[in-house]
């Protein structure tokens, strides 16, 4: 992208260059005042043009690439959304298997302890 705008500017650069070399040329020609004003007024509305011209398609450019950043930013989000799935669906399994875990555990030991609860306490002898 900066090689591009490498290129724009040098274009810019060398259109205005040439624009201010015709109106020091036309300045400093040979010619009556009356001929030089309206030399300097066509060439103004010549001047005018191209940089509507210009800005017409530096907008263009700019929409464009507004457009493919949308596009861009929407995928990402759609990828985001995805990813967010498969995390939540993970997590969601994850805490199942942890649930059971913990049932299985609570059985044994509510099974455990009633089997301790039927035997005898030992005696103390004392």
């Amino acid at each position: 992208m900066s090689d591009s705008n490498d290129v724009g500017n040098f274009l810019a650069g060398l259109v205005i260059g040439g624009l201010v070399g015709a109106a020091v040329a036309l300045l400093m020609a040979p010619q009556s005042g009356e001929e030089t004003r309206t030399l300097i007024k066509d060439r103004s509305i010549e001047l005018k043009d191209r940089a509507v011209e210009y800005g017409q398609d530096a907008r263009a450019r700019a929409e464009k690439a507004l457009e493919e950043a949308r596009l861009r930013a929407d995928e990402a989000l759609e990828d985001l959304r995805e990813r967010a799935d498969e995390l939540s669906q993970i997590v969601k399994e994850r805490t199942e298997t942890i649930q059971e875990s913990i049932k299985s555990a609570a059985d044994v030991a509510v099974s455990g302890d009633a089997g301790e609860a039927k035997q005898e306490p030992p005696e103390v002898v004392g």
